[in-house]
């Protein structure tokens, strides 16, 4: 966990940021963790690749339950070396092509690699080990293997097509049709492999298999929201994902929306952006309802809370246009302390930045009334999971029972008000030691007397003493030498 001299700044002002970053490292408790003591030494060359490669991912997978660690962890990387294949402009496309379409054929045979990426590439390092994933996956479940192999299958297609078309590379995506469909092939499927591998070990409800509309939106919500978010990103290097059914509403030429002049339209365009990718948060949190086991639950709910927080730091913030914008580390770990806990307070981890996008809409903004009704679905939503009692109801219950129960969600809150206080108070007192400190030291190094005052207080003068006094200590205490 490194820091730079602007984080310690930025977490000396936001000292609950830097509480959330010591309380998880330091508190954390993972539902499971990896025995690298029982590992091959080309699955240890895999989590190296995973760690290399996804950070954020890495973790989460590795406290994973053992029957799923692995699975897991190989579907990843097997989908990130096919997404290395795809994103490399210097590959010729006939080539590409044939890679992509014939990739899940790839993790039946023995020895294969890839070193045609170009140089710069930053994960072509994986696909020239890749016969390391190869070993590790012919040694999973047949049934694991099946799933991995099918995702790959229709993803790879998927991304040959978008290969192929033209008019897609030349102007991007079209209308949100389009939109959806690429990042159905993205990320969809993704949701659609990882329910699956959930539902077969036996770790999450069967009933999620039926309902496929579910699985896409837990794709889709990360997706969009990290096309939102990496806008800039996307400019600079040609890509454009935004649909133009969108952008097309509010500028002439998708470049004129990094212009500062059109920065009004912009974020109204960028606001509806934001709505279509609400229009998931609901399906998601549906989702993550189904899952049993705890670290299956981690594992899912982390990213889809990273993401409405994505969501509320990106709507009508104009440094988008300009820069990737990110939530702080501070403000991730507070996310992952809260919707690691159940699914209740997870829904209010969507509640909480829904009102928050709720309080920064405007009603200059052409969307406003669709995006409050959106934030206000988010919440009905909860409310019809997790139902707040009436006012009256609680007042009456209270003056019947001696004592109440807290609920999960109030115990976490007056723990951590008890937290901030302590604090609080430490900050304080630490703060005003410095101050004293610096003090004594600026006296000190001005030619302050701290031994005569010390010698004085030995003698029992506290007070200011009559002039007389003054001068016998003057004369007590003078350097004749000088």
């Amino acid at each position: 966990m490194g820091f730079k001299l602007t984080d310690i700044l930025y977490y000396t002002i936001h000292i609950n940021e830097f509480k959330s970053i010591a309380q998880w490292y330091t508190w954390h408790d993972p539902v499971h963790e990896r025995d690298e003591t029982k590992e091959d030494p080309s699955l240890q060359i895999c989590f190296k690749f995973l760690i290399e490669t996804s950070r954020s991912f890495s973790a989460v997978i590795q406290e994973l339950h053992p029957e799923l660690l692995v699975p897991v962890a190989l579907f990843y990387l097997i989908l990130r070396g096919l997404d290395t294949i795809e994103d490399d402009m210097t590959i010729p496309l006939d080539k590409k092509e044939a890679l992509l379409r014939n990739f899940h054929n790839i993790l039946e045979k023995d020895g294969w690699n890839f070193d045609g990426n170009g140089p710069n590439e930053k994960d072509r390092e994986l696909l020239v080990q890749f016969p390391n994933v190869i070993t590790e996956f012919k040694k999973i479940q047949p049934a694991y293997r099946a799933i991995i192999k099918d995702i790959t299958q229709n993803m790879g297609r998927g991304m040959a097509d978008y290969a192929n078309n033209a008019e897609h590379n030349a102007n991007g995506v079209n209308t949100i049709e389009d939109y959806n469909m690429y990042c159905h092939y993205v990320a969809g499927l993704v949701g659609e492999g990882l329910t699956k591998l959930f539902v077969e070990s036996k770790l999450a409800n069967p009933v999620l298999l039926e309902r496929q509309y579910l699985q896409e939106s837990m794709g889709l919500f990360l997706q969009k929201t990290n096309i939102i978010r990496d806008v800039r990103e996307d400019f600079e290097d040609k890509r454009r994902f935004w649909p133009k059914e969108i952008w097309s509403k509010y500028v002439d030429k998708f470049e004129d929306l990094f212009k500062p002049e059109n920065i009004d339209v912009a974020m109204n365009c960028s606001s509806e952006m934001v709505l279509n990718a609400m229009t998931h948060a609901d399906e998601c949190m549906f989702y993550l309802a189904g899952l049993k086991e705890q670290s299956v639950f981690n594992f899912a709910a982390i990213p889809q809370a990273m993401a409405i927080a994505t969501l509320e730091v990106v709507f009508r913030n104009p440094k988008i246009f300009r820069r990737n914008v990110k939530i702080t580390k501070g403000q991730a770990c507070q996310i992952m302390i809260e919707s690691t806990q159940n699914h209740q307070i997870l829904c209010e981890v969507f509640r909480k930045f829904a009102k928050k996008i709720h309080r920064k809409n405007t009603p200059k903004d052409p969307n406003f009334l669709k995006i409050s009704i959106a934030c206000g679905k988010i919440e009905q939503f909860i409310e019809s999971l997790y139902p707040t009692q009436d006012p009256k109801a609680i007042a009456q219950l209270r003056a019947t029972q001696a004592s109440t129960e807290k609920s999960p969600v109030d115990m976490v809150k007056a723990q951590q008000a008890k937290q901030d206080t302590i604090y609080l108070f430490v900050a304080v007192i630490g703060s005003l030691l410095f101050l004293t400190a610096i003090m004594i030291w600026i006296a000190y190094i001005f030619g302050a007397r701290f031994d005569v005052a010390i010698a004085e207080l030995m003698r029992g003068n506290l007070g200011r003493g009559s002039p007389m006094e003054a001068k016998e200590a003057i004369r007590r205490y003078d350097h004749g030498e000088l």
